[in-house]
């Protein structure tokens, strides 16, 4: 059972899809997080489905008290790019047991005001903003109130690809895979799909050194050692007759799956992207990082347009990774980048959670 007194609060910035689901999980249900709100934005569906999609996975872990904010219909500065079809047209395709969402949309209040009032309201260096799409909402709510940046204990992003011998085995097995040589972004074979979606954002974020200080990185190479095999769902499934979070949670990892062979020919299970993000609030603690991360400068490409031409998009969204070198007071500055995850102890934590909302709303119901 995880326990844990002092609670991390932490605002979670979403596009809900499948792996979505399991990044709310962790931020609602861990011990040790405080959820003070969530806002939703484009990327894995229009902002519409992925809000209605947010709202209806907190009614689904027990947590309909949490606000949702609709956040950023479109990049910065860019065209809405159509969603991936990896997730089906709302972002959450092939579920049933989807509940229907909580009356707790919030309307009447910008997301960047009640982010920034949210995580104000805490003490200084005790609140996270975590990432789990396209970096918009993050870089407007940071320009908006820069006075937040240095008020943050952290930011956690879900994003990016590396590639090459960044992490050799997972890095050339996923490389290949995908046909790639190098690199091996999920969008492009060198941009993963939420940087790509808003690469001037990002960059937004990666070149503030206060904020880089304070920034976790979970890139594809890091996600790409957490797989939902067959053996992992089963246990997540549980024993006997499932609970209806349990099935729900289910059937979310048996579309992805077959996503997954099907637009990516991977055969071993899905990987889960998003909860990563989230667990760095707790992962070092609980194990389920390795270690504490070496530290980068990062670029983002921001030249190329958004388009299937590799000669007009060229490069656009790759994230370029240089180590940090240590100051003259031997200080080193820049992004923590994990990259090794212990993926026992990471579902460990993911089925204590479950746990824990299963019991919770039994007692409420009883």
């Amino acid at each position: 059972m995880l326990t844990r007194h002092d609670k991390t609060p932490v605002w979670l910035d979403v596009d809900t899809g499948h792996d979505d689901v399991f990044a709310i999980l962790l931020a609602a249900r861990h011990p040790g997080l405080q959820l003070l709100g969530v806002s939703s934005s484009y990327g894995n569906a229009e902002q519409q489905y992925t809000t209605t999609n947010t709202s209806a996975v907190l009614a689904a872990v027990g947590r309909a008290d949490v606000k949702v904010y609709p956040g950023a219909i479109k990049p910065f500065c860019r065209s809405f790019i159509e969603p991936p079809e990896i997730h089906g047209k709302t972002g959450l395709g092939g579920t049933t047991l989807l509940p229907e969402p909580a009356s707790n949309t919030e309307h009447d209040v910008n997301f960047i005001v009640a982010a920034r009032n949210a995580i104000m309201a805490q003490p200084p260096n005790r609140a996270w903003f975590v990432v789990t799409g396209p970096c918009t909402n993050a870089a407007l709510l940071f320009a908006a109130f820069p006075e937040v940046v240095g008020h943050l204990a952290g930011l956690s992003i879900m994003g990016g690809a590396v590639g090459g011998d960044f992490c050799p085995q997972v890095s050339k097995e996923f490389g290949k895979t995908l046909g790639q040589s190098e690199g091996f972004g999920n969008e492009t074979p060198w941009a993963e799909f939420n940087i790509y979606c808003d690469p001037e954002a990002s960059h937004a974020l990666f070149s503030n050194a206060v904020l880089a200080a304070k920034t976790t990185l979970v890139t594809l190479d890091l996600t790409h050692q957490c797989l939902a095999t067959k053996e992992v769902r089963k246990q997540l499934l549980g024993p006997g007759k499932p609970s209806l979070l349990r099935a729900f949670m289910n059937e979310i990892l048996e579309f992805f799956a077959k996503s997954y062979v099907e637009w990516f020919d991977v055969y071993e299970g899905p990987p889960l992207h998003d909860p990563l993000a989230v667990a760095v609030l707790f992962g070092y603690e609980n194990r389920v990082f390795e270690d504490d991360g070496d530290r980068y400068q990062i670029a983002v490409v921001t030249d190329g347009a958004h388009s299937h031409l590799d000669s007009v998009r060229g490069q656009v969204g790759r994230t370029v990774l240089t180590k940090a070198k240590p100051d003259l007071e031997g200080r080193v500055a820049g992004v923590r980048v994990p990259r090794k995850l212990h993926t026992h102890a990471f579902w460990d934590v993911l089925g204590s959670c479950i746990e824990t909302a299963d019991r919770d709303m039994l007692d409420s119901t009883t």
